[in-house]
């Protein structure tokens, strides 16, 4: 008997599935273009830049149906797949429908992709994951019934039989996500945009803050000007022995004081202080190191130097 059950939910041969999911791995052998493609949708969807919004719980009914628009939208800039006849691509000669889910299972699938191959995605910003598979929308894989459109879901074994190509993979972490809401609240509730900046860099000592929650934070069209130097967030948080790291030219400085280090388009703000014999990172004039957690920091950051003819 529990071999019956072991073969119903049993995946057929489907070669042309292999054969997309071959071409999906050799266009992104790691999951990282796909896991970009989730992160920019979130944070398309937010908008937070106009909105201030950066919870999937704030977006309305009519903006959470368009994530899976926007998702499409922007794996066809990416990979520039064929389009479909009857489904949105034609990947490796093979009709392929991509449909996104927030809920792990919750795929609508309309009638047009019945039988066809279905790229199913799902995501949660909150736990910075994401997950891609390929599944055959076969009649013995669908839920008996359907709404007014026709649309039906994948039954048990349909989503036993979806072949993951990632899994609970990592995304790239929405700092606004992670901090207490208290912290939030607080963050939030300056009514200047320099000093929400200033609050986000302070409260998320040694987090990765990506450039969009600056945007979000700050509400503000020059928003990385609120991070530089000549009255951003590293002029203003100096005193507090702050200093703010960006990917694209201070990468060698988090690694060596051992916080995470940013990509090009992220920051990570660290509280140092001086060191003695000889220990300590070079920055300026002197050495240092990271702050212990509680321990004073007695005397103002340095600039950072200067990389060609800025200071990022």
């Amino acid at each position: 008997m529990a071999d019956d059950v072991l073969a119903e939910f049993e995946p057929f041969p489907d070669p042309a599935l292999q054969e997309v999911a071959d071409a999906l791995l050799e266009l992104d052998p790691t999951g990282a273009r796909w896991a970009a493609i989730v992160r920019h949708t979130y944070d398309m969807i937010y908008n937070g830049q106009e909105t201030g919004r950066f919870r999937w719980d704030q977006l309305m009914k009519t903006e959470k149906t368009h994530f899976g628009t926007l998702f499409e939208i922007n794996a066809q800039r990416e990979f520039e797949f064929d389009g479909g006849d009857a489904t949105d691509f034609r990947i490796a000669g093979h009709q392929v429908d991509a449909k996104w889910s927030q809920s792990m299972g919750g795929w609508m699938l309309p009638p047009e992709v019945f039988g066809e191959l279905a790229l199913v995605a799902t995501g949660d910003d909150a736990e910075s994951r994401w997950s891609l598979g390929l599944v055959r929308v076969r009649q013995e894989y669908r839920r008996e019934g359907g709404n007014r459109d026709k649309k039906s879901q994948l039954n048990a074994a349909g989503r036993s039989a979806v072949r993951w190509l990632w899994r609970e993979a990592p995304l790239r972490p929405n700092v606004l996500l992670q901090l207490p809401r208290p912290t939030i609240d607080h963050i939030f509730g300056h009514r200047a945009g320099t000093q929400r900046t200033n609050r986000l860099f302070r409260a998320a000592e040694g987090m990765i803050v990506h450039r969009n929650a600056v945007a979000t934070v700050s509400r503000q069209l020059d928003h990385q000007k609120r991070v530089r130097y000549n009255g951003g967030a590293r002029s203003a948080l100096k005193g507090e022995g702050i200093i703010i790291l960006s990917g694209a030219f201070y990468p060698h400085l988090a690694e060596w004081l051992g916080v995470p280090i940013p990509q090009r388009d992220e920051y990570v703000s660290v509280r140092i202080v001086p060191t003695e014999n000889g220990d300590g990172v070079p920055i300026g004039a002197g050495r240092w190191r990271r702050a212990q957690p509680g321990e004073a920091s007695t005397v103002p950051a340095p600039r950072l130097p200067k990389v060609g003819s800025r200071d990022e």
